[in-house]
Parts: structure tokens; sequence; C-alpha cells
């Protein structure tokens, strides 16, 4: 009997790591911080010579400066985006649906070592089955380790509620989040060309 139990107890956790296995392989096409080959539905990559506006974030030890961000629909916000913390951090553009899928992945980073508290091993590369493959390269985030600094060219759609976050394992449950407030409707005063 005990074996017919450990036999079900091992056919469950089999398939239920297939089942996770190929819900992670699935977002991964779709994914806002990974390797995805489709541009997100939260805005584009912009180019530098169309921001007009420059925002400086500071990634501290579990929280942003500033905590929240309003920017005019359309607009093209070029983010300066510097780690003064003593851990990894990340910043990231998404929804909190998208931030809640990517932390799957920030945690198999960290399980497979690419990911440590105050480093990142750049040179390695998780396959996610299928020929996928996660690197954190996409155009809304960036991954940083203490003292260094990036960029992120970013235009916003029509009027959203978006969040930046960092969703290293525990980062946002510990409230390193903001809100991101794209345009309002009713308190637009300039509608920046997207040309």
């Amino acid at each position: 009997m005990k074996s017919t139990i450990f036999g079900h107890k091992a056919l469950i956790s089999t398939l239920t790591g297939i089942a996770l296995s190929i819900g992670v392989v699935s977002f991964a096409a779709a994914s806002p911080g990974h390797g995805s080959a489709k541009k997100p539905t939260i805005g584009q990559e912009g180019e530098a010579a169309h921001a007009t506006k420059t925002i400086e974030v500071n990634l501290e030890d579990n929280f942003f400066t500033p905590e929240n961000i309003t920017v005019s629909k359309n607009q093209t916000v070029r983010f300066v985006i510097k780690n003064t913390g003593e851990f990894v951090h990340e910043f990231n553009i998404g929804t909190a649906a998208m931030h809640e899928s990517h932390q799957e992945e920030m945690m198999m980073m960290v399980e497979h070592g690419m990911l440590e508290v105050d480093k990142i091993n750049r040179d390695m590369k998780m396959d996610m089955g299928e020929g996928g493959m996660m690197s954190h390269d996409d155009p809304n985030s960036v991954l940083l380790e203490p003292g260094e600094t990036a960029e992120i060219i970013w235009q916003f759609p029509e009027s959203a509620e978006l969040e930046f976050a960092c969703n290293v394992p525990g980062h946002y449950e510990s409230g390193m989040m903001g809100e991101l407030t794209v345009g309002e409707p009713d308190h637009d005063s300039v509608e920046l060309s997207t040309h």
C-alpha cells in the first residue's frame, strides 16, 4: 500500500512539475521581463532623440526613490536608474499581473544560480525549453548590481495604470514597487507626437 501511495505522490509531483514548466514556458514567450520577442502592451521602447522627460530613479534596499511616477500619454521618457542599495535590484515597467508572473522567472534565476543577493551571473543563460532562453534583456527592464547605473527609454501608451517594480524574490512583497500613472484623460494638457 505504501508503494502505491508514494507512486501516486511521485506521479502527481511529476505532472505538477510539467504543468508548471509549460506555464512558465508559455509565459516566457510574452514576458515583459526576460527575452521575449513580442513587444509588451504597456508601451514600447522609445528613441532617445524623442525623450521629452528624464526621470532619475534610485533603487534602494527595498524601496524606490521616487515612489510614484506620472507621465503623459504618448510621452517618451528617459529613465536613469541607479542601484544605490547593497543588493541586486530590478526596475521593471508592467502591470501587477505581469509582475506576479515575472516573479516566478526571477525565482528560477535564483534557483539556477544566475542571480545572487549582490551579484548577477550575466554569462549564464537559462534554457526554458522549446528553444527559448531566458536572459534579462528586455527594453522595459533592467537588473542591476549594487553601484550600477542603466537607462531605459520608454514610450508610454494611452492612459494606463502601471507599476514599476523590483521582482527579485522577496523585494516586491517587501513593498519595492510604485505606481506609474500614464496621463489622465480629464487632466492631460499636452499630447506629444510619436513621430
